[in-house]
């Protein structure tokens, strides 16, 4: 009778998934912080841009017509209320950005990109694509390029 091979306890299983799980998070975590680090030098260097700013352009441009409540564009942009309202500001003051009144809603506020906001974010896409690939993407095969979209993907979808 052959000698079974050694046998696993429990606890040190869940351990070892357990330990997968904080491995994969500082992994996830450490390429954010990296890619969001060169991404937000390049895009100030190139563009006057934070990458909170270039998010909130690429919305808006995104976005179906009349414009965004800030409430929604809040739901997409990692931002506290208010520092997304500074954000809008900023933007609005360099032109970017247009505030109007809601249609039928006296309080509300819908914001759109205007025409100088999409240069800018026409000038500030290269620059994020170049970036995103040199610091990210290029380091991967094609495979483990689509990979890592088809599951982020995964993991961002609605339920």
């Amino acid at each position: 009778m052959a000698a079974a091979g050694p046998r696993l306890d429990p606890q040190a299983a869940a351990h070892g998934d357990e330990y997968e799980c904080a491995r994969a998070w500082s992994a996830l975590t450490a390429a954010h912080a990296r890619t969001a680090g060169r991404l937000s030098a390049a895009l100030a260097r190139s563009c006057g841009l934070t990458i909170n700013d270039f998010e909130i352009l690429l919305r808006l441009d995104r976005a179906p017509g009349p414009g965004l409540r800030l409430g929604e564009l809040n739901c997409a942009v990692p931002l506290t209320q208010p520092a997304l309202s500074r954000a809008v500001a900023r933007l609005a003051e360099r032109g970017c950005l247009a505030r109007a009144g809601a249609p039928g809603d006296r309080r509300g506020v819908l914001i759109t990109i205007t025409p100088a906001g999409h240069d800018l974010l026409a000038s500030a896409i290269p620059v994020h694509a170049s970036t995103v690939r040199e610091v990210l993407l290029d380091r991967l095969t094609p495979d483990e390029q689509d990979l890592l979209a088809r599951s982020l993907s995964r993991v961002v979808a609605d339920d």
